[in-house]
């Protein structure tokens, strides 16, 4: 991923968050090509050690690539949009405002009773907020057999961490709070996300 040094996020807490907030990847697996997921992964331990853990079906096509030991990425974005230069005081180039985390991993396939627990674990995080809260275990017995042999999960071990937050550093106030206002005048759900992305990385009261 490129990296310009005043976009680089280092800080270890910053991207420990970062996953947990945004736990909707792209998984990047090598087989003959290419082959990418959009799974749900969640974190596991702390922000100096963790693991990243997963699921996918058996009929998908990294399937068979995933073994003990395997490389793969996974892909982690925050709000991301297009910043206009007419919204500028001055003449500028137009960009693309963006957060992203990428963590190259090694691959550990889960046992039967790792992979339960981790699914109780994911249906956990995402129900636990709902009015009405299925949780694994209240899904009907039969359901649950036909289903889990359909699956795998996966641990994922981090062994190289990049993290990006471009978001308008370095600019004039003015500049600032014209394109946190326009962000905020369309009223798209991402573009006000990044409105505040933007904010907290500038410091903006």
């Amino acid at each position: 991923m490129y990296q310009r040094d005043s976009y680089k996020k280092r800080d270890k807490k910053y991207i420990y968050k970062f996953i947990k907030a945004h736990p909707f990847a792209t998984f990047v697996l090598k087989g003959e090509r290419l082959l990418a997921t959009h799974i749900p992964v969640l974190i596991e331990g702390n922000e100096d050690d963790f693991l990243l853990y997963a699921h996918i079906a058996y009929n998908s096509e990294q399937y068979q690539y995933l073994k003990d030991g395997a490389e793969a990425l996974m892909i982690f974005q925050g709000a991301h949009g297009y910043v206009s230069s007419s919204w500028y005081k001055d003449t500028d180039i137009s960009t693309w405002d963006y957060s992203a985390v990428h963590v190259n991993v090694t691959l550990k396939l889960q046992t039967n009773q790792e992979l339960e627990e981790s699914l109780e674990k994911l249906v956990a995080h995402f129900e636990k907020d709902q009015k009405n809260p299925v949780f694994y275990k209240d899904l009907p017995k039969k359901m649950l057999q036909d289903h889990l042999p359909l699956i795998t999960g996966f641990w994922c071990e981090p062994v190289k961490i990049e993290a990006i937050a471009k978001l308008h550093q370095g600019f004039e106030k003015d500049d600032l709070k014209s394109v946190t206002k326009h962000l905020q005048e369309s009223g798209d759900p991402v573009n006000l996300q990044l409105k505040k992305d933007i904010e907290k990385e500038n410091k903006m009261s």
